[in-house]
């Protein structure tokens, strides 16, 4: 039966963030996960993530200067040393907060820049990278994000991540599959869980086309976590999606699945 890791940077919202752990719990989640974790000190969040028995699954690198339309440094080329120093503060958290694996943001390509010069960036700090967390046997994700909800990022199709992770060759470094961005870019999501059963290391989910609750909307989500369950995944989905109100009432989908009473 799949694992369900709620997501605080887009559920529970409506309450402040150091009270959706609460929150997450009573709803019935053993696990969280979110966009990051820097504005708080990692003991004040392991303090939050101990007190209602949770487990921290994904985080990400900081995203770099979101008004200026950044969104991660990784791959800019120039910006090695804050791109290191971001991984290097990642890991930190990480150990801190007992997180397996942590999604390293690539960046925004401007139009008309060498996107290959900013591909050959990203792998190197992607090596660089992986070689800091291997000892501490924490994954490390790489995500393809579509075009229309993030414009020009690094890439936007599944098949990229799994050619990146190829190209980065190092065997702590596996894409994460988000069946929402997958299904505007790729479709056929059967055969992205199917054929590359063991190259994504977290599955993340919402409505296609809305970003909502997967009750709705032209993905058949009971249908894809059996399959999941078939192909033997062991991980975590991560609910990323935006509740239609708040996000008890919309949890209805999570009955069957909830395990935490």
């Amino acid at each position: 039966m799949p694992k369900f890791a709620a997501n605080l940077s887009t559920q529970f919202t409506e309450l402040p963030f150091a009270e959706r752990f609460a929150a997450a719990a009573a709803a019935g989640f053993e696990a969280v996960e979110f966009l990051f974790p820097y504005d708080y000190p990692a003991e004040q969040l392991k303090q939050w993530l101990d007190e209602n028995q949770l487990q921290l699954v994904l985080f990400n690198t900081a995203p770099g200067n979101i008004a200026a339309g950044e969104w991660g440094v990784s791959a800019i080329p120039g910006r090695e040393a804050e791109a290191r120093a971001d991984i290097d503060r990642a890991l930190q958290y990480a150990l801190a907060l007992n997180c397996p694996q942590v999604h390293i943001m690539a960046a925004t390509v401007p139009p008309g820049a060498d996107r290959q010069r900013y591909a050959e960036t990203f792998i190197n700090n992607m090596r660089y990278a992986a070689q800091r967390f291997a000892p501490h046997g924490i994954n490390l994700l790489i995500e393809a994000l579509n075009p229309t909800t993030k414009p020009n990022y690094l890439y936007s199709s599944q098949y990229q991540t799994l050619e990146m992770v190829e190209q980065i060759d190092w065997p702590n470094v596996f894409t994460q599959l988000d069946l929402f961005h997958a299904q505007l870019v790729d479709g056929n999501l059967s055969h992205l869980i199917r054929h590359y059963a063991g190259r994504y290391r977290h599955v993340q989910i919402a409505s296609a086309p809305d970003r909502h609750e997967p009750d709705e909307g032209e993905i058949n989500y009971p249908w894809l976590f059996t399959l999941l369950d078939e192909v033997g995944y062991q991980g975590w989905v991560g609910c990323e999606y935006f509740p239609r109100s708040s996000t008890t009432a919309g949890l209805g989908w999570f009955a069957r699945w909830r395990t935490r009473r």
